[in-house]
Formats: C-alpha cells, sequence, structure tokens
C-alpha cells in the first residue's frame, strides 16, 4: 500500500497504525536476510508510536497527514538511542544520539512511525551500495545487483516494498542513483529546503535529503510534512512551507519541459536513451536544451566533493586510517592533497556555472535528463564502458546526476519499468519549484509511462 492509502485507512479506522506497523516489521523479518537494506529494526519504538497514533484517533484528534505510516532512514540520521553510524565502522564507537533528526521529528509530528536505520556506502562516498562493514545492500528485482549508493538501503527498502517511505541524502545523487537503480520515485529538493540538522555530513556545501517512495503523490505528502526552517541547519531556508501535494493534480498544462541535449545524451546505455525518449515523447517533448559547460560542472563537483569529505574526515584519517573502506579512505587522502588555487577556481566556475543554468529557467519550465547511464549493475563489478572508454563504475554511476546537484536544483527521479530492469529519468526544475517536479512526475504516473514495478527479486 502506499503511504497514502496507509494514513487514509488509518484515519478512516479501516486498519489501526498498530497493525500496520507489525505488517511492515513482518516484511522485514521475512525479506531483509536476503536485501540486507536494515542496520538496525527500531521494533518497540515504532509500536509505542503506532499506539500512540491509535490513541489520538480514538479520542477524535487529528494524527497528522501521515497517520500510522511507517518509514526508515538512512543510518546518518540521528535516531535517538543508536549510534549514527554513517555507513562506518569508526561511528559505531560514538554515543548513542540523545534526540532524534529534525525530519524524523516532522514525519513522527504528522503521525509517521519509523521502524528502523538503513544500510549506506560509508560516510555517503559511493555510488554502489556496497559496504564492507555491513555487507552490500541488494536490488529487489535482481539480487545479484547493485542498490546504488549511497542511500542503498533507502532503495532497496522501498523498491522491495519493505517499507512505503524513506530518506536519503544526495550530494552528488545519492538519492536519484538508487531510485533508478531500485525502480522508485525519489526527490532531492532543493539545496536549503530540507533541514539536515541532526545527520552525519559529507560535503555541506551539497548534501541534500529528501525522501523515497513508491508513487510520486507519496514524495509530495512527505515532503510537505518535512518543510520550513530550522535554526539548527545554517543552510536551511526561511522560506515559509509551499505545500507540493494539492497541485498535483493540475497536470503539466502549458508547463514548457525540454530534454538536456548534448553531454546528458552522451555516456549512455541504451536503456537510458530509451528511457528518457518514453518520458518525453508521453509529454509531447520534442525539444532539446543545451546545459553549458556540464562536464566541468562535473569535474568541479568532483574537486570541492573530495576536498570537503577530505577535510571532514581529517582526524579520523590520522588516528584510524584502517578502519575506513579502502575505496573511500583513499579518495579522501587524495582530496586532502588537492591544491588550494584548484579548490578556488572550481568554486568561481560554480558561480559562473549557476548563473547560466538559472538563465535557461527563464525560457523553460522542467529539463528531462538521464539518471543513470545504465540499470543496476551486477554486485561486485568495478569497471563498465561508456561511449567506447572503460570507466570506474563507483565514480562515474553519478555522470549525469553530479552537474545538477552542483547548483542545488529540485529534481524528481521517476522509473520507466523497462525489462528485465527499471531506470530512472531526471525531472529538473528551477529552484524552489519542487511542486512543478512533482507535478510533472504525477501526470506521467496518472499515462502509467512511469511507475515502481513490483519486486521480483524476493
Amino acid at each position: 500500500m502506499s503511504a497514502l492509502d496507509i494514513a487514509q485507512a488509518v484515519k478512516g479506522k479501516k486498519f489501526s497504525a498498530l497493525d500496520a506497523v507489525e505488517a511492515v516489521l513482518a516484511r522485514i523479518a521475512k525479506h531483509d536476510s536476503v536485501l540486507n537494506s536494515f542496520t538496525d529494526v527500531t521494533a518497540e519504538r515504532a509500536r509505542a508510536k503506532a499506539r500512540e497514533v491509535d490513541a489520538t484517533i480514538a479520542a477524535g484528534k487529528n494524527p497528522g497527514s501521515l497517520a500510522g505510516v511507517p518509514f526508515a532512514v538512512k543510518n546518518l540520521f540521528d535516531v535517538k538511542g543508536l549510534p549514527t553510524r554513517a555507513g562506518s565502522k569508526i561511528n559505531r564507537d560514538l554515543p548513542a544520539a540523545t534526540r532524534d533528526a529534525t525530519l524524523i521529528e516532522r514525519l513522527e509530528a504528522a503521525g509517521a512511525v519509523l521502524v528502523g536505520a538503513l544500510n549506506m556506502g560509508e560516510y555517503a562516498y559511493d555510488f554502489t551500495g556496497e559496504n564492507i562493514h555491513d555487507g552490500p545492500s541488494r536490488n529487489p528485482h535482481d539480487v545479484t545487483r547493485m542498490t546504488g549508493g549511497s542511500s542503498g538501503g533507502s532503495g532497496a527498502a522501498v523498491g522491495g516494498a519493505l517499507v512505503p517511505l524513506t530518506l536519503g541524502s544526495d550530494t552528488n545523487g545519492s538519492i536519484r542513483v538508487p531510485s533508478s537503480f531500485c525502480g522508485i520515485f525519489g526527490l532531492k529538493p532543493t539545496y536549503g529546503r530540507l533541514s539536515r540538522a541532526r545527520s552525519f555530513p559529507f560535503v555541506f556545501s551539497f548534501d541534500h535529503v529528501g525522501p523515497l517512495a513508491r508513487s510520486a503523490g507519496d514524495l509530495a505528502l512527505a515532503y510537505d510534512a518535512m518543510q520550513g526552517p530550522d535554526a539548527g541547519d545554517a543552510a536551511c531556508t526561511t522560506r515559509s512551507v509551499e505545500p507540493a501535494f494539492p497541485s498535483l493534480a493540475e497536470g503539466i498544462g502549458d508547463l514548457r519541459i525540454v530534454v538536456a541535449g548534448g553531454y546528458f545524451q552522451n555516456n549512455v546505455f541504451p536503456e537510458a536513451t530509451e528511457a528518457v525518449g518514453r518520458v518525453a515523447k508521453a509529454l509531447g517533448v520534442n525539444r532539446t536544451i543545451e546545459i553549458p559547460e556540464a562536464a566541468r560542472a562535473r569535474a568541479a563537483a568532483y574537486v570541492i566533493s573530495t576536498c570537503e569529505g577530505a577535510s571532514l574526515h581529517l582526524d579520523r584519517l590520522r588516528t584510524r586510517p584502517d578502519d575506513f573502506d579502502p575505496a573511500v579512505r583513499d579518495r579522501l587522502i587524495a582530496g586532502a592533497m588537492i591544491p588550494a588555487p584548484m579548490v578556488d577556481h572550481a568554486q568561481k566556475f560554480r558561480r559562473w556555472y549557476r548563473t547560466q543554468v538559472l538563465e535557461l529557467f527563464k525560457s523553460v519550465d522542467v529539463i528531462l535528463a538521464p539518471a543513470t547511464p545504465c540499470v543496476a549493475l551486477k554486485l561486485g563489478q568495478v569497471n563498465f564502458t561508456l561511449d567506447g572508454v572503460e570507466m570506474p563504475v563507483r565514480a562515474n554511476i553519478g555522470i549525469h546526476t553530479q552537474p545538477i546537484s552542483f547548483i542545488g536544483l529540485p529534481v524528481v527521479a521517476v522509473p520507466v519499468p523497462l525489462e528485465p530492469m527499471p531506470i530512472g529519468v531526471q525531472i529538473i526544475a528551477a529552484p524552489w519549484r519542487e511542486d512543478i517536479a512533482l507535478r510533472v512526475a504525477a501526470a506521467l504516473e496518472r499515462e502509467g509511462v512511469v511507475s515502481a514495478p513490483a519486486p521480483k527479486g524476493i
């Protein structure tokens, strides 16, 4: 069931919030030994919260828009009573969190019920969903394949229908890549739209947080519940709440929609081209637009990401180097050695690039682009070939996501249910126009062009 269906059923007393939670806990117990999406299951906490929701309804009060909806979060969000491991071995030695992350508090204030924390790539520096400490999360449509990362457990749990809603983070593509590989919907909001307070950072100037779900409506419902200023995150906007859910039924009307050309039509497998083509055809789109210097934007994003990430982890690199995933450690060490003038140049280019892209949105409302260059790859695959060039998988799965998060644009990743594996398309909007991207996603869903397929691997 969707989050919306669960909330309506719980509020309508068709079943209780506790019933919904017990059903999800049973499904996790049955299937997660295969998917490996959860690192912690907070069963007793979930049952207690579900009873609170049921008591609120029994008292004739409004339990909230997400009444009884089970959800789980990437384990870089603080969960009261658990150490915030951020996919690492080192963080397990931290004291347990004394308070939930802001977004957990907001979802539970809307009646949702936290059922656990989810597997992820170490310190979010990953595009595969493979973790050497907790094992890889596995793709629900073929368990020999990757989920994508770094929000791999978030993708697997929703794609496998263990929970209807999860939270992930996206620095360079870590919501959109798992959404694409696992065949689900994901929202990377505008940078600063949703609070990151009490979550473990990777790259402060790029980090976003957002929901993953099995429908556009569920994304919007969760997104609306999580909006609002938060002094706990210095980058969080002071804009008032701007609900997206009420506008989903408006359709695309006279929205000006285009396909990203040039860079975004290169370095793709046929399935990515097919997915974008299907979406464009359904929307009646036949115009392309060039996003200037996208390749340079990706390169600059790499420079800033690895430099900021290295700065965050310098003490851990000095004192506990052997406790890192070697692939993560070595990239962080390389980031620590990047010359300052190169970082300065990347930041200056970033300002120029943002100005150029925002200029495009004066004449368009939505840009379509691939979310990943291919469907989910096999677990353990190290290299793949793009446009005749062999490249490392871990670094290049996000080849089409990085130039977008580099300047914080809102994106909805939508799943195109190709056979044998789904793949995602990015719906990119101007800053603060998540509502437009979600409207397009909902319109495509109503037409049956995009949908979250039932899991086939469990």
